[in-house]
């Protein structure tokens, strides 16, 4: 009789199949923004367009900002795939914050310098939110893989930052949640839950470097 082979079962994608996934990953993270397009193009934002807009790009780019963050606990748990696609999604979330300030930039301010100086001055949400755009702007531009390969070290050093992104971005948007605080307090949560993890990993390094 012909001996038997045992073939083990693997749930592993196909080395083939990621350029794929990461097609489709990316057209998932694109359809807000053509969602958003389709609606300006068909008059369909609602009674205060520029107000929807500036919502849902901001509301973006805090879930973005959630997955990102969430991606290394998940892959410590188990689940390594969103962490594969971290940095799609760190530019996704600069790329819908850009779009929340090129609305502001043309509705609220009119491209005037002078105004976005009045603003920054008076209006402390404005300060906070530009403050968190500048800091993805760095981290955006170094997600190139020559640059990240120049960094070395200093290229994790750099990004996190993200960490401080996204308490800026919380603040951004507590500040303008004014009586109706259910969102804020959900992204608070997520925030204070991913940024304690983050952490809780760090206090065994600090415990072993201080032995040594």
């Amino acid at each position: 009789m012909p001996a038997t082979t045992s073939r083990s079962f693997s749930l592993a994608i196909p080395p083939t199949w990621n350029p794929a996934i990461r097609a489709v990953f990316f057209g998932l993270c694109l359809i807000p923004f053509l969602a958003l397009a389709l609606a300006v193009m068909s008059n369909s934002l609602g009674p205060d367009p520029a107000e929807h807009l500036m919502h849902e790009t901001g509301e973006w780019v805090m879930r973005f900002m959630v997955l990102v963050l969430a991606a290394t606990p998940l892959a410590r748990l188990g689940w390594p795939r969103l962490a594969r696609y971290r940095r799609m999604l760190g530019l996704f979330a600069w790329f819908y914050a850009t779009l929340h300030l090129l609305v502001f930039a043309q509705v609220y301010i009119g491209w005037s310098g002078g105004i976005l100086v009045q603003e920054l001055a008076e209006r402390p949400y404005v300060l906070v939110g530009f403050l968190a755009w500048l800091i993805l702007v760095p981290l955006a531009v170094t997600s190139i893989n020559r640059i990240r390969r120049k960094m070395g070290r200093n290229w994790r050093k750099l990004h996190k930052l993200t960490y401080l992104v996204a308490i800026l971005g919380w603040f951004h948007l507590l500040s303008l949640s004014r009586s109706d605080l259910g969102e804020a307090l959900v992204y608070g949560a997520l925030f204070a839950v991913l940024l304690s993890y983050r952490i809780w990993l760090l206090l065994p390094n600090k415990a072993s470097s201080q032995s040594v």
